[in-house]
């Protein structure tokens, strides 16, 4: 690439980072629902293209992932929020849902990969916008069959989307009777279990040289992950503070116009060029 390139790279990587950190700070959504269409639209621009360039934006969301879900669970811990026996019953069901995504991902065409996060996107958007607080299924987790059937759904849905446990796991464990502020914070531990095996696996796929940045391992770009990180733990403090200054439930709601805008876009480019 040349320098020019490089710099405009970095550059956009930079708004896209500091853009999910505030974003997941102020809303308690994982950056991963922002991070996988940014980066695809910011990788092709820059003329990355071909049939595997969504796996690129998944594994290098996930790989982000790891970092941010590890430093919200020791924050929540520090404070008593996480429900460690949630996370040691659903921890081996996420896990293996999660390698089975990464296997599928890796299988899949960009445009498939595309459809399915426009449609999965689509509905966290809905439930984001529709979604009331005390909306209830039952008042106790499920536990046996209910469970193996679930937790592998969980952790395969978001690796296929790129994200973290937060989009699936806080509506899940909230319409299970889980306490809004426990749920975020054992949602988190979801993003550990998912990120972790999901990133080994994707650093073993190999992409087309059209798809593949500079210094790419795999299918992760390491310097689109460490800009982001860096700008992340910039810009997340902030956008926690302006939540604690701002009614968060309005702003739940626009976010999930926006993204139902985002979904509506990628599927718009996928069916109709």
């Amino acid at each position: 690439m040349e320098p020019t390139a490089v710099l405009a790279m970095l550059g956009l990587l930079a708004v896209i980072g500091a853009f999910a950190g505030v974003l997941a700070g102020l809303l308690g959504v994982g950056g991963g629902i922002v991070l996988v269409p940014a980066f695809f639209y910011a990788f092709q621009s820059l003329g990355f293209d071909g049939d595997k360039l969504m796996q690129l934006c998944l594994a290098t969301s996930l790989a982000t992932i790891i970092v941010t879900s590890l430093r919200s669970v020791q924050s929540h811990h520090r404070k008593g929020a996480v429900d460690w026996d949630i996370l040691r019953g659903w921890g081996p069901g996420i896990a293996i849902g999660a390698v089975i995504g990464v296997l599928a991902a890796a299988a899949l065409r960009s445009d498939a990969l595309q459809a399915l996060f426009g449609i999965l996107a689509m509905v966290i958007g809905l439930y984001l916008s529709l979604g009331r607080s005390d909306w209830r299924i039952a008042e106790a987790m499920p536990t046996g069959p209910v469970r193996w059937l679930l937790s592998p759904l969980v952790g395969f849905l978001s690796v296929l989307m790129g994200i973290g446990g937060g989009s699936f796991g806080v509506p899940l464990m909230t319409l299970y009777g889980r306490p809004i502020h426990r749920a975020v914070a054992t949602a988190a531990g979801f993003g550990v279990i998912i990120a972790v095996p999901s990133v080994i696996g994707f650093l073993l796929v190999s992409l087309p040289a059209e798809t593949r940045p500079p210094l790419t391992i795999g299918a992760v770009n390491l310097p689109a992950f460490a800009v982001v990180i860096a700008m992340t733990l910039i810009t997340a403090p902030l956008g926690a503070r302006l939540a604690h200054a701002t009614d968060a439930g309005p702003l739940k709601r626009i976010f999930g116009i926006f993204l139902l805008l985002v979904a509506a876009n990628m599927l718009r480019r996928v069916w109709f060029g």
